[in-house]
């Protein structure tokens, strides 16, 4: 979805920074354009420097305020420098949405140790560095709102993803946990777990749906996959005052497949 003009004053997020981790493709960059037509101003993350490069200057080019900061999720120093150089451009930090994240497959006694090392190097404990360094920031501010990215998959079993759904149930633990961590200082974390949303991730090198992925969408009630801005638009009314009771939820935005 392609977003032109200034931000607006009355937008969901008007005035507020939001940092957007994963931002240089799919949910994350939608998210970005999301966000800034929604009044934000956004630092994006990620570690392709010229895609971030990209989506800046579409955003900028359309008068909005953005910025960019390349990095590795998995690394601390990294995401360290994701929330200081967004405090260093914009002056605070208001909302984050942890979107990184990569995929995996294969039955569980057959991934390799080095490849569940990865998944959840990225997956789980890139989000426990992204909250950290978040909250390290808007603790003293007194507010703040963070959303994750987990999946259906981290509400529910499957055959063939066993490493990729264990991160994705991590990520609603973690963001359980740092609720009630966090709840007292007035900042609220919560999750959107999305059903098959047509991305790179899910999509197959010839651009073709994998069976599975076909079989899902049969199952759902709206019979569509998600598109990208549709979980942005959802992340970006959890970033908003306007959910300012809801905190350690589990948003599905699956077209009612776990109905």
């Amino acid at each position: 979805m392609q977003q032109s003009g200034t931000a607006p004053d009355n937008g969901l997020l008007a005035g507020k920074v939001v940092l957007v981790v994963g931002a240089s493709s799919g949910i994350g960059a939608e998210a970005a354009r999301v966000f800034t037509a929604e009044g934000a101003s956004v630092m994006l993350a990620a570690r392709s420097s010229e895609r971030l490069r990209e989506i800046v200057d579409e955003l900028t080019r359309g008068g909005h305020d953005a910025a960019a900061v390349s990095g590795d999720v998995a690394v601390a120093d990294d995401v360290a420098r994701f929330v200081d150089e967004t405090i260093s451009r914009f002056g605070r930090l208001d909302g984050a949405f942890n979107n990184a994240g990569i995929g995996q497959g294969g039955r569980l006694d057959d991934v390799s140790e080095d490849e569940f090392d990865r998944v959840m190097n990225v997956n789980v404990k890139g989000v426990w560095l992204c909250l950290r360094e978040q909250v390290r920031v808007m603790r003293p501010a007194g507010s703040g709102a963070i959303v994750n990215v987990s999946s259906i998959g981290g509400l529910r079993g499957s055959p063939g993803f066993g490493a990729y759904q264990a991160t994705k149930h991590a990520v609603i633990g973690l963001t359980r946990t740092a609720a009630h961590d966090n709840g007292p200082d007035g900042i609220r974390v919560n999750v959107v777990a999305p059903g098959p949303v047509l991305t790179s991730m899910v999509m197959k090198p010839d651009g073709e749906l994998p069976d599975g992925v076909k079989a899902r969408i049969a199952a759902t009630p709206l019979r569509k996959a998600g598109a990208p801005e549709e979980v942005a638009q959802s992340a970006a009314w959890l970033l908003s005052d306007r959910a300012s009771h809801v905190s350690g939820a589990v948003l599905t935005v699956d077209g009612g497949y776990t109905a």
